[in-house]
């Protein structure tokens, strides 16, 4: 009953906050969109189209962050955290060094890239404009995320919700005076919502560095400490991160992807799924956050060494995960209509959007098991190789050409083309139970101290 308690209470203290966390950034993003909606129409096309070079990095990000996650929460689970500051010195140096590379693309070709995304002139138009001032933000995000992984990793996730609610007020207070032009301000438009959101990411980066020198004590991280580097414990982070990088950057482009045949249907279906995504994707949270926080306790559970917690966790953990997937869709399957209320849209592009959010709370009930079974107990438990190979085939060899063939061949409205899309988020169920149920992810990762040293941990 003891060992319940702790476990439960360890899942949901991590659980609320990450998706509390969740919920506030994609707020966000939410309340961009409605402002944008009520705003024009084209700029919410323009900034959606925009988003997903975003979302793109932040998937890329986020692998540099799960690697850090996964190996070093079976570090911090046998307290080894001399070992962590040098994974997370890693961790920083290649997402700043994706960063360097996505800023220079950006800041060289803004039409090309919102042109992947869509054809019409007006809404690459308004999307350049907005990338010309959100690419800032870059570097800040990047900073931002991987120190809250390395936290993460220690299982510290507060301090990332109060950022998260900080950042929500000041992007919001400056978006509505910008965008509309209140109390005395220009009207920017598209230019407003991203002098909002690069003066939210700054703020974040900057309280949470305070944060980290004047209060983590477990790592007493400096500066100097992410210039060191550990051949042996880079091929052991590498060997972790590549298949999550690869499967991170394939869901990124997939995503994008998706954008993209939407956009390349009607005018009305890319600000319709823009509208139904940032829903989608808020209530997606629920799954994200018992996602991330599975990843960290297997990963503690397996530093631990005891194989048997590990079994008993997965086990508790799937049937969680089940009911918060039926939880959530019936959740998004109410919510749909008083938030799409909400947006000043065109009669066809809203009702386009209440169908697409009726076929994503089925699809969330799947999604919510088979991504945080696949994210969180298989990859967190070390087997990152399986989601690759899942994803390839799945993704590359069945969603995308169906989803071509059905938009651009067959001609299919985009209610079936999104139905196509969100296809695997049912099928991959089958083969996350069973590979979750075969114990064939459970693998130690972590170097004993004659390997690599460590630093004993301070209580």
């Amino acid at each position: 009953m003891k060992k319940d308690t702790i476990f439960y209470k360890e899942f949901f203290t991590l659980y609320i906050a990450l998706v509390l966390q969740n919920v506030v950034t994609l707020s966000v993003n939410l309340a961009d969109n409605i402002m944008l909606g009520a705003y024009s129409e084209t700029s919410l096309a323009g900034v959606a189209a925009a988003n997903q070079i975003q979302f793109v990095y932040q998937m890329l990000l986020g692998a540099f962050g799960e690697g850090m996650v996964i190996l070093g929460s079976q570090y911090w689970g046998k307290r080894q955290t001399g070992q962590m500051k040098k994974i997370a010195a890693m961790m920083m140096q290649h997402g700043l060094a994706v960063m360097a590379v996505l800023f220079c693309v950006i800041s060289l070709f803004p039409k090309w890239a919102i042109g992947l995304f869509t054809t019409d002139a007006a809404i690459i138009s308004e999307g350049a404009e907005y990338l010309g001032i959100i690419r800032f933000t870059y570097l800040f995000f990047a900073v931002t995320q991987l120190l809250l992984a390395v936290l993460r990793s220690m299982q510290v996730v507060k301090i990332a919700l109060y950022l998260s609610a900080m950042a929500f007020f000041v992007n919001c207070g400056i978006n509505y005076t910008l965008i509309f032009g209140h109390f005395g301000a220009p009207e920017l438009g598209t230019a407003g919502a991203a002098v909002g959101t690069l003066i939210a990411r700054i703020l974040e980066t900057t309280v949470l560095i305070l944060y980290i020198a004047k209060t983590e004590k477990n790592l007493c991280m400096k500066v100097k400490d992410f210039f060191r580097f550990d051949r042996q414990l880079w091929k052991d982070y590498i060997k972790v991160t590549a298949p999550i990088l690869f499967t991170n950057g394939l869901w990124g482009v997939n995503t994008a992807m998706q954008t993209a045949i939407l956009g390349h249907m009607t005018a009305a279906a890319i600000a319709a799924n823009s509208a139904a995504s940032n829903l989608f994707l808020l209530v997606k949270s629920t799954a994200v956050g018992a996602s991330s926080a599975a990843g960290v306790l297997i990963g503690k559970a397996i530093g631990y060494g005891d194989m048997d917690r590990v079994k008993c966790y997965a086990r508790r953990l799937q049937k969680l995960f089940l009911g918060i997937g039926i939880c959530s869709g019936i959740l998004l399957f109410f919510l749909r209509i008083p938030v799409l209320s909400l947006y000043d849209l065109q009669p066809e592009t809203k009702a386009m959007a209440n169908t697409f959010l009726i076929i994503l709370s089925v699809v969330d009930v799947g999604m919510s098991y088979q991504m945080s079974t696949n994210t969180g107990i298989i990859r967190g438990g070390g087997d990152t190789m399986f989601v690759v190979k899942m994803d390839l085939i799945s993704i590359w060899l069945i969603v995308l050409p169906l989803s071509f063939f059905m938009a651009f061949v067959v001609k299919a409205s985009p209610a079936v083309v999104v139905c196509c899309l969100n296809a695997d988020q049912l099928f991959k169920c089958v083969p996350a139970f069973l590979r979750c149920n075969s114990w064939k992810w459970i693998h130690r990762l972590t170097r004993e101290p004659d390997d690599g040293g460590s630093e004993n941990w301070k209580s």
